[in-house]
């Protein structure tokens, strides 16, 4: 069974992905903290006070929070919430799903150098800085692969 032609996703839907998903990695940055002050109050109700923002904490939390969530959305299904707003999907160049090793290499970069999506907007093949060194591919793809990850017809081997 041959997969369908997908057509690379451009700058604008990407940006427009990317946005949805920072808005998912800002709530659950929220859901951390609120955690953490809950987790205060419960076992320590006298001396409970609001902690003083730590900035390096923050952002390396952030970071953290952000990578974890790309590379497991990445590796599991090629979707982030952005993605299945957007109607997009991360794929190797071959059209399967890019792993966990490859997915944490691209979230690493994708966090640490978000500008490099920008070069989508100038490459002809609308590849990113992160698409180009690690062989992946922004596609559009609004229907679920419901069999991803099982054997492909006749071949014995699986598609992830």
């Amino acid at each position: 069974m041959s997969r369908p032609v997908r057509h690379s996703a451009g700058i604008v839907t990407r940006g427009l992905a990317a946005g949805i998903d920072l808005l998912v990695a800002s709530a659950m940055m929220g859901f951390i903290y609120v955690g953490a002050l809950i987790t205060q109050l419960l076992f320590s109700p006298q001396e409970f006070s609001f902690p003083a923002g730590s900035v390096v904490l923050s952002v390396s939390t952030f970071i953290s929070v952000s990578v974890l969530y790309l590379t497991a959305c990445w590796a599991v299904s090629g979707r982030t919430v952005g993605a299945v707003t957007m109607g997009l999907r991360v794929v190797s160049r071959n059209g399967e799903l890019i792993g966990w090793p490859r997915a944490f290499l691209r979230a690493v970069l994708y966090v640490m150098f978000g500008f490099g999506l920008l070069w989508a907007a100038v490459d002809r093949r609308r590849r990113s800085v992160q698409d180009i060194l690690l062989r992946t591919a922004v596609v559009y793809d609004w229907e679920p692969d419901l069999h991803l990850g099982e054997a492909a017809p006749g071949t014995g081997k699986t598609t992830a």
